[in-house]
C-alpha cells in the first residue's frame, strides 16, 4: 500500500463511527502487519452500529477498500418463541395483519432492553399508548450506558416485540406502531 493509499485510508476511517482516533500511523501498521503475515487474508476494523472497513490482501500485497464504510443492516432475526396458549388452553392465532399498515420502530444498537426508567416504574409505553414523534419509548443498555430509544413517528402502540430487560440486536424490530391509530 503506497503512503498516499494510506493517507486516503485513514481519512475514510475517520469517517466511521467508533473509529475516531485511528491515524496513518496506524494505517501503516495495519498495512505492515496484513504484508508481512501472508497468513492474515484480510483485516476488519468494526465501528459503533455495525460499520466498518475491510482491507484484503491482492496478490500477495494490501489493497485499499474498493468501496468507503457503509452502513450494513443485521438481517431480520427468526421468531425467538412460539405463539402462547391463551388462558383455557387455546393458542392465540397468528396476528394477520401484523404488519398492514403498521410501522417498525426497531433497536438502533445491540444492548438490553429495558421497557421502564427503573425497576419497578411503569413501561414509557405498552399496547394502546399514544406515541408522538421524539418520545421516548423505552431504553437500551449498551456498554454499561443507558440510551433513551426515541420513536420517529408517532401513533399507537400495537404490538410490544420484546420482553423486558432482553438482550436485543441491531435493527430488531421493537414496537408496531399505527400511524392512523
Amino acid at each position: 500500500m503506497k503512503p498516499d493509499e494510506m493517507k486516503e485510508l485513514a481519512q475514510l476511517l475517520e469517517k466511521v463511527p467508533g473509529l475516531k482516533g485511528i491515524d496513518f500511523k496506524d494505517v501503516k501498521r495495519l498495512a505492515e502487519l496484513l504484508r508481512d503475515s501472508p497468513e492474515i487474508g484480510s483485516i476488519e476494523l468494526k465501528g459503533l452500529f455495525g460499520t466498518g472497513v475491510v482491507i484484503n490482501r491482492v496478490n500477495g500485497f494490501p489493497a485499499m477498500p474498493v468501496t468507503p464504510p457503509m452502513m450494513q443492516m443485521a438481517p431480520p432475526l427468526a421468531p425467538h418463541s412460539p405463539p402462547a396458549a391463551a388462558p383455557g388452553g387455546a393458542v392465540e392465532a397468528p396476528k394477520a395483519a401484523a404488519g398492514a399498515g403498521l410501522k417498525e420502530v426497531r433497536s438502533p444498537m445491540v444492548g438490553t432492553y429495558y421497557a421502564s426508567p427503573e425497576p419497578g416504574a411503569d413501561a414509557y409505553v405498552k399496547v394502546g399508548s399514544r406515541i408522538a414523534a421524539a418520545q421516548t419509548v423505552c431504553i437500551i443498555e449498551a456498554m454499561k450506558i443507558m440510551n433513551e430509544i426515541e420513536a420517529e413517528f408517532g401513533g399507537v402502540i400495537r404490538e410490544v416485540c420484546v420482553e423486558d430487560a432482553q438482550p436485543v440486536e441491531f435493527g430488531q424490530v421493537l414496537f408496531r406502531v399505527d400511524p392512523n391509530g
